[in-house]
């Protein structure tokens, strides 16, 4: 087996990937040059053509002598058959799902997307393993983007949470209080770069904090986000934001595979609206992309902007102080707002009759509420 590479010394810039089949080009090509290690760690992987590939590539990556470490959340790729992972395991790989499902913490779930190869190489962003990602978000599969990056002050806390979440995998007592102290650390002082891990500790979450943080003076302000029920403060900074005459753009789901969330999102809009903020709705296919920015800062990964995402499920952010790559996003935004359809305040309120009114009220009662209280029970029970 040869030597793990090593950390270069000017490792090259962030790259984004721009749509599903760019992602898993690279991700396969990353995989087949493989030379020491492979950690792969998703919420949803399919038993489908794309799942075949990876699994194939895995395969082969630890018949050569790499050591292949693979996580999945036991709800979200439930749907896998018995024994799919038997020739990866015979081969030498580990396979290891998070959180088995029982009634005591089903609630819990292991919501992050991270592919690292060699501890030198990361892929992060919305994407699962699944045909529904591997399109070009425009004529065929789900309009989604990630980030390819080479950065070791990233790579080595994304390595060593991927190494605490898979020794945790079964979520037993002890190990649970473990996954449940704070993870996010300070950055050092000039640092661009920063990993923001959160799980369900109901309050605490460093992505929402930083997010937060920078509205409070933010001029220029672009989300994407599939799952979009931002909690009140949150509304109201964005709000805050266009007041003091800086703009905020918003673009969001027009289809959605979770109508629920759709529903409940889509009943937020008004008091937004009103303010000033501007609201687009992506049209050709489902969208599940994660993008924030904010002036010349950027939050990349697999956290949504609603209450599942910033106080219940694990997640990951990478925060980069970045303007180019931040300019790079804003094309990004500029080229999916272009398949949007802008909603009005005038437009929301003619769609809102009273019977979809009462319809969201309840689903985002149901999400806001009642998600978080199971949410909570299951922790207090446990603790």
């Amino acid at each position: 087996m040869a030597p793990a590479a090593s950390f270069p010394d000017s490792p090259p810039a962030p790259r984004w990937l721009a749509t599903g089949a760019e992602a898993y080009r690279r991700m396969l090509q990353a995989l087949a040059a493989a030379q020491s290690s492979i950690r792969l760690e998703y919420y949803i992987y399919r038993d489908d053509e794309a799942g075949g590939q990876f699994r194939a590539a895995l395969t082969a990556a630890a018949r050569r002598g790499v050591r292949v470490q693979v996580l999945l959340d036991a709800f979200g790729s439930s749907a896998l058959p018995t024994g799919y992972w038997q020739e990866l395991v015979q081969s030498g790989g580990q396979v290891r799902s998070f959180n088995p499902l029982t009634w005591r913490l089903f609630a819990l779930r292991n919501h992050r997307k991270l592919l690292l190869i060699d501890d030198t190489l990361a892929f992060i962003g919305g994407f699962n393993i699944g045909d529904e990602y591997a399109g070009d978000g425009i004529t065929r599969g789900w309009r989604d983007l990630g980030l390819e990056l080479a950065t070791p002050v990233a790579l080595r806390p994304l390595a060593a949470a991927f190494d605490r979440m898979f020794g945790a995998s079964s979520l037993r007592h002890r190990m649970f209080q473990r996954l449940r102290r704070p993870w996010r650390r300070p950055r050092a002082a000039g640092q661009r770069c920063a990993v923001l891990l959160s799980g369900p500790r109901l309050g605490h979450n460093p992505f929402r904090a930083n997010l937060l943080r920078l509205l409070k003076k933010a001029r220029h302000v672009q989300i994407i986000s599939s799952y979009f029920l931002p909690s009140f403060r949150l509304r109201q900074a964005l709000r805050q934001v266009v007041r003091r005459g800086g703009t905020v753009d918003l673009l969001l789901a027009g289809k959605s595979d979770v109508p629920l969330a759709h529903l409940a999102g889509r009943s937020r809009y008004g008091m937004l609206l009103k303010a000033g903020v501007r609201i687009w709705e992506y049209q050709p296919q489902v969208l599940h992309s994660k993008l924030a920015i904010v002036d010349h800062t950027v939050f990349v990964g697999s956290s949504n902007l609603d209450t599942r995402s910033f106080g219940i499920n694990y997640e990951l952010m990478v925060r980069f102080d970045d303007a180019p790559l931040a300019a790079d996003g804003r094309g990004l935004f500029a080229a999916d707002q272009r398949l949007a359809r802008e909603i009005t305040y005038r437009d929301w309120r003619q769609s809102q009759t009273w019977h979809l009114r009462l319809r969201g009220m309840w689903a985002a009662f149901l999400l806001t509420k009642v998600d978080p209280w199971l949410a909570h029970v299951q922790l207090r029970t446990f603790s």
